[in-house]
């Protein structure tokens, strides 16, 4: 690959990396804070050994480049303005890591792109994806626990992710779903497969097997624990660090993967001959500058429409006067200082916090979105469970441990609070575009945080019926929260 290419690609990056710098900051975020995308920090050097184990393969290879990927930026480009506007940062970085290989794709030509395909393809793990798989692998997990228990026969009572023996109760939280546990595995298994073997479809069947068997084994270490809590006469000392129990249970089913997987590998087998050096191309043919260039100026035109939206829409509502919050039963004034939209209680000896906040009427949903989630602080926690506050149905409520609160909130768009998830995204990016629906009104009642005194988790049930009660003393906050959004647009 000759320094022209080199450069060119380099210089394409750091483009890249201006345009997309909120998507790469947001995903550094998730990944020192979750454990379920931690191994992310690993995934750059992979590709770049995958690269280095792959020279001599490309080394008669010549740069080419070719230009019509220039055209495949378009629909990128209206696909990641579609995630932008709706909100959905992982549909954001998928798309920003295609553009990636666009780049790529267009200045090497695509017999050398081709030949780097897997430390290409590879930087998609750089994403941190698959959370909405969280349902859907905790009703795996109860389902495979429920005949699990029938079957040992172990007496139990199963309501939805709650799971009830003599010796005490389970749940079924979303950290025990087993995402963690899937999304490394499938990590491990592209790699092992690309190095191990070289037939397509044994690497299709490796892979496969990362995706099922950890699905399977998550659901017998859910079994095993509440199995394990019968034999002990205890359901607290067998869920005791049960995260870590976890990770070793999932390193084991790693090296079985491993076992099984070593009497099919062709890595022994004699490489295939170094490739007879092509002819350069002839001068006077594409320059890797013009097609770097050329993607780069494409890719632009999603962040520029999307930054002019923006400032459209950006001016901060004015003349909102905040409602103040009664305390409610139990409940007394705290001394912390005010700021504006915010209160502090002191409720049975909890510290409770309540929040308003007004947002502009063409507000990007990503960003409710995110207001949200930092609310709750879901997105740092180790644990998390999401419900709907019992008896009140527009509240969604959050428990985290570790930091260890409790945080309802409701989110107001178009004066409606139930247009949660993808129908109110989608109403709210209509909003931002058109500039004619009402002021967005998040409000939250928070129990934890802030400096107060750590909880544990038997003074949840306490926590959640006092948000409950609070939000029940409050008068109407469905018509204060209409009132907000109305006079925000001067209505």
């Amino acid at each position: 690959m000759k320094a022209g290419s080199i450069a060119a690609l380099a210089l394409g990056l750091v483009a890249w990396a201006a345009l997309f710098h909120t998507e790469i900051v947001r995903a550094v975020e998730v990944w020192d804070g979750s454990t379920a995308y931690s191994h992310c920090w690993f995934v750059l050097p992979i590709a770049l050994y995958l690269a280095w184990d792959r020279r001599e393969a490309a080394a008669g290879i010549a740069a080419r480049p070719i230009l019509w990927p220039v055209l495949l930026v378009i629909p990128g480009t209206l696909a990641w303005l579609a995630a932008e506007r709706v909100g959905i940062m992982e549909g954001r970085q998928l798309v920003a890591v295609g553009f990636v290989q666009l780049l790529f794709l267009a200045v090497l030509g695509w017999r050398l792109a081709w030949a780097f395909s897997a430390p290409l393809l590879y930087l998609f793990f750089l994403v941190p994806f698959g959370a909405f798989l969280t349902g859907s692998l905790q009703r795996f997990t109860a389902a495979f626990t429920d005949v699990g228990l029938s079957v040992v026969g172990i007496p139990y009572i199963m309501d939805q992710f709650t799971i009830e023996i003599p010796e005490g109760t389970f749940y079924i939280a979303e950290a025990c779903a087993g995402l963690r546990f899937l999304i490394a595995s499938i990590a491990f298994g592209v790699l092992y497969a690309c190095l191990i073997y070289r037939s397509p479809w044994r690497r299709a069947a490796f892979m496969l097997a990362s995706c099922i068997v950890p699905v399977i084994a998550n659901g017998f270490r859910a079994l095993g624990i509440v199995v394990l809590g019968h034999i002990l006469g205890s359901a607290e000392a067998a869920e005791a660090d049960h995260i870590v129990y976890g990770w070793v249970f999932f390193s084991l089913v790693i090296f079985l993967l491993i076992l099984a997987g070593l009497p099919f590998r062709e890595d022994r087998q004699e490489p295939p001959a170094p490739r007879r050096q092509e002819p350069a191309p002839p001068a006077g043919g594409r320059s890797p500058w013009l097609a770097a260039g050329l993607v780069a100026a494409a890719v632009a035109i999603g962040p520029a429409l999307a930054a002019a939206i923006d400032r459209a829409g950006a001016a901060t509502p004015s003349g909102v006067t905040l409602p103040g919050f009664r305390p409610g039963p139990g409940c007394t004034a705290s001394d912390d200082p005010a700021r504006p939209g915010v209160q502090h209680f002191i409720c049975s000896g909890l510290k409770l916090t309540a929040t308003v906040q007004v947002f502009p009427p063409r507000t990007n949903p990503g960003t409710l979105i995110a207001a949200r989630r930092s609310a709750g602080a879901d997105d740092l926690a180790e644990d998390v469970v999401t419900s709907q506050l019992a008896g009140a149905p527009a509240w969604q409520l959050v428990e985290t441990e570790k930091p260890d609160r409790l945080t309802a909130t409701a989110l107001w768009i178009d004066g409606d609070p139930g247009l949660g998830g993808l129908a109110g995204r989608l109403r709210q990016a209509r909003n931002s575009i058109l500039g004619d629906g009402l002021a967005p009104v998040l409000m939250t009642v928070r129990i934890g945080g802030d400096g107060a005194a750590p909880m544990n988790r038997n003074q949840h049930p306490q926590a959640r019926a006092v948000i409950r009660a609070f939000i029940d003393a409050q008068d109407d906050l469905q018509a204060a929260a209409i009132g907000l959004a109305q006079a925000a647009v001067g209505r």
